[in-house]
């Protein structure tokens, strides 16, 4: 699937959309998608549905689109209307209705004749009042706060009652999470992943969109910010349109390269605009080719494929459609330079690079694009926090894989990483996070533990043929460590999995993976993983090599993993 023009931009979102009409409520302010549980009530869940579709509507109709107008004013009318039977209702702290709110200020700042006009004044009214309630709560200290000074600035531009301290007091805490070179923190936490650029860049340079007469110092902050960054992210995308698998929040998929969106939309060139169109047109095409819509065309929770395993506990099935934040390009008048762009291939990239403020190496190995963080996480989180944050490596081709459960290396399916098994126990430890760590220009080191008693020193070096792993390892315990390179698809043309002396490999025609390893009584095998750990696809194995840990005894071990396709 290739899209160049706009109009085929706006046929893609369509596609994408368009089956979701039958499905909103008979006063459409609710869109019931599914039935799976989340961390909120069945209210919210289908608020939410109702609202992430804006976020490329309000786009398409700013340049000059037409189609779901009457769904959504008479959704927004209705859903506000403490009288109507589908109202959205009030708030508690940390509500998750704040987090739609932003689409719909999106939609009152940019394309008011669409979603103010028409509501008459009691729904105008009750919309404003609705929208106020985000001013009455506690909201995290984190990307949260752009919700909050977005509704605040749609309110203001329409003369209607807003929150000035609040507004501020948002932007002030934003300020506060930057770290220089054009990247942020998410508040308090410390991961770096995709919420800062589908997050804080994005709406930053909305706000310095709709801002940049009343603000203009900030909004000049904001875009310099994200040149900066543009320079950094432009690591996370292989050539044929795939980004890192990295971090939470994956079922928001094509939201990967939103940032690209909001770049152009704000103004900024640094980076060519034919390079910048090549990102996205390569990306959508890239997620056209997977396989994560159901039967009806509904997008499911998940990767590349419909998977519940991987997904956090704020994944409702109208989650997924926050990705339509890539669209905001369509906010692009039709004689913009971008539509008339070729797109281009990405620049020349080192092959190696640093990206010291995410604490981690990019590798730019063959087609694959692999990254080596140094494990930097929250302790606890929203789910299987060490599996998106704490491997070893990650990689656009292979992915990398969710436990199961961490009971028997099969269900824990702990591929990039070192999996140690305590003798007389089936429960299985890695990396959980680093308790401290060094992101060097040609290597990562780590210090962990993954259970009380034992120590783990980690050094990752990048090489031509993949990656080397030294661990330097002291154990109170017997027990058997296992290192894994990364999972290979199964089931697939050509493939094999051999194992004999220290060596195990897993491959079939398009790629695989090979793992070589020197340590006491080191022994090549094949995990085969539990069915749908991995996020790209549904069955996969694992070549590992392991080794015997003895108590008392600091070991060295040294773990070749090699890779091609």
């Amino acid at each position: 699937m290739k899209l160049d023009t706009k109009q085929e931009f706006s046929q893609w979102m369509f596609q994408v959309l368009n089956p979701l009409k039958p499905l909103y409520s008979r006063g459409c302010a609710r869109l019931h998608l599914g039935d799976s549980g989340v961390t909120y009530p069945k209210t919210s869940i289908e608020m939410e549905a109702f609202s992430r579709p804006l976020w490329a509507l309000v786009p398409f109709w700013f340049g000059g689109g037409t189609g779901f107008e009457e769904i959504y004013q008479k959704g927004l009318k209705n859903g506000t209307d403490p009288d109507h039977p589908e109202y959205w209702g009030g708030f508690g702290d940390y509500d998750q209705r704040f987090v739609e709110m932003a689409a719909i200020a999106c939609g009152l700042i940019f394309t008011p004749e669409k979603v103010w006009e028409p509501l008459g004044e009691t729904g105008k009214e009750n919309l404003a009042n609705w929208l106020y309630g985000i001013n009455e709560h506690i909201i995290p200290d984190c990307n949260w706060q752009f919700f909050m000074i977005l509704v605040n600035v749609a309110l203001k531009k329409l003369g209607r009652r807003y929150n000035e301290e609040r507004l501020e007091s948002g932007l002030s805490k934003i300020e506060s999470y930057y770290t220089g070179e054009g990247w942020y923190r998410d508040g308090g936490s410390s991961q770096k992943d995709y919420y800062i650029s589908f997050a804080l860049h994005y709406y930053g340079l909305i706000y310095a969109k709709a801002m940049e007469e009343d603000d203009p110092d900030r909004c000049l902050r904001f875009k310099e910010r994200a040149v900066l960054f543009a320079r950094d992210f432009l690591y996370w995308f292989d050539k044929n349109g795939a980004a890192l698998p990295y971090g939470r929040s994956l079922s928001y998929r094509f939201g990967e390269a939103a940032f690209w969106s909001a770049y152009v939309f704000a103004g900024l060139d640094d980076i060519p605009l034919g390079v910048v169109k090549g990102i996205i047109s390569r990306h959508i095409s890239w997620w056209m080719d997977q396989k994560m819509f159901d039967r009806d065309g509904v997008l499911t929770i998940g990767y590349s494929y419909p998977n519940l395993i991987m997904a956090e506990r704020y994944n409702a099935p109208g989650s997924p459609y926050w990705g339509m934040k890539i669209l905001l390009c369509l906010a692009l008048p039709d004689d913009h330079p971008f539509w008339k762009a070729e797109a281009k291939e990405l620049p020349p990239l080192s092959e190696i690079k640093l990206l010291k403020q995410a604490d981690m190496l990019m590798h730019r190995h063959g087609s694959d694009v692999i990254s080596y963080p140094a494990g930097v996480c929250e302790k606890y989180g929203h789910g299987h926090v060490p599996e998106k944050y704490s491997k070893f490596a990650y990689s656009t081709r292979f992915g990398f894989s969710v436990a199961r459960s961490q009971i028997i290396l099969h269900e824990n399916a702990p591929d990039s990483s070192l999996a140690f098994v305590i003798d007389g126990d089936d429960y299985v430890f890695v990396r959980k996070y680093s308790d401290s760590y060094e992101v060097l220009e040609d290597r990562v080191i780590s210090r962990w533990h993954p259970f009380p008693g034992i120590t783990v020193t980690t050094t990752i070096v990048p090489k031509e043929y993949g990656h080397e792993r030294i661990h330097e390892i002291e154990s109170q315990y017997d027990c058997m460590a296992y290192d894994c390179g990364f999972s290979v698809e199964k089931f697939t043309e050509g493939y094999e999995q051999r194992a004999e002396g220290t060596k195990s490999s897993v491959s079939y025609n398009k790629q695989g993976c090979h793992v070589s390893g020197k340590g006491p009584e080191a022994k090549g095998i094949v995990i085969e993983a539990d069915p749908n750990t991995n996020v790209l696809y549904p069955n996969a194995s694992i070549p590992a090599v392991v080794y015997r840990i003895k108590k008392g005894e600091p070991i060295r071990l040294e773990t070749r993993v090699e890779t091609y396709m």
